[in-house]
């Protein structure tokens, strides 16, 4: 998917770049950001059209890889289109240009902060902001009808890095989304369950859509 410049901290102010992070971005991140895109699709039609361009990549990429055969079985499950993917390794800038990013681990969170371009404030887990965006009030955001999804996406955010430091996980392995690699399909299949779920309300909390199924 070819898209214009993000906003991140430099960059177009009509677009808004969701970049998904884990270790080889052939199981994980792909998967994640596959099924972004499919529910994107579901609520918007074209997310294009909305402002909202997602991707991965990965703290140890490999680069111009396919995914994982058993991650293409996964998205398949889901209806999501795993068609033309090519790995990336995590590159400044693709930080630079993200103004969401979500990480299967927190040491991924960690890897990409370290990075710096002022990623901290919007650098989670997944599983940290699902956590953190069922706390906020979809009234105290923006409608995305009358003010646009960027402007929505932008506000929830800022939202949840406020609730950051009030709202903790239960337990560490609460905001962890463990590696399928050379796992059996069933272990796949039930990491993509995971993704689903954790994507559900944070797709909803952007458009302000609630998923058509």
């Amino acid at each position: 998917m070819t898209a214009p410049e993000g906003r991140g901290i430099a960059g177009r102010h009509d677009t808004f770049r969701i970049l998904h992070v884990s270790t080889g971005n052939v199981c994980r991140s792909p998967i994640t950001e596959r099924l972004t895109r499919h529910a994107l699709v579901g609520r918007l039609g074209d997310p294009l059209s909305g402002g909202l361009i997602v991707e991965s990549a990965g703290t140890w990429g490999h680069e111009g890889a396919p995914m994982e055969a058993n991650a293409e079985v996964v998205l398949a499950d889901f209806g999501a289109d795993a068609t033309g993917f090519v790995g990336r390794e995590l590159l400044d800038e693709h930080v630079i240009r993200a103004d969401l990013v979500l990480t299967a681990t927190r040491d991924h969170r960690a890897q990409v902060i370290s990075m710096g371009h002022s990623a901290g404030l919007r650098t989670f887990t997944l599983k940290e902001f699902t956590r953190l965006v069922r706390a906020i009030d979809p009234a105290t955001l923006p409608d995305a009808r009358e003010e646009g999804v960027v402007e929505r996406a932008r506000a929830l955010v800022r939202a949840a890095a406020a609730l950051r430091g009030w709202l903790l996980a239960p337990t560490a392995e609460a905001d962890e989304v463990y590696d399928p690699y050379g796992a059996p399909i069933t272990f796949f299949r039930s990491i993509g369950d995971e993704i689903n779920q954790a994507l559900d309300p944070v797709v909803t909390a952007l458009t302000g859509v609630r998923d058509p199924h």
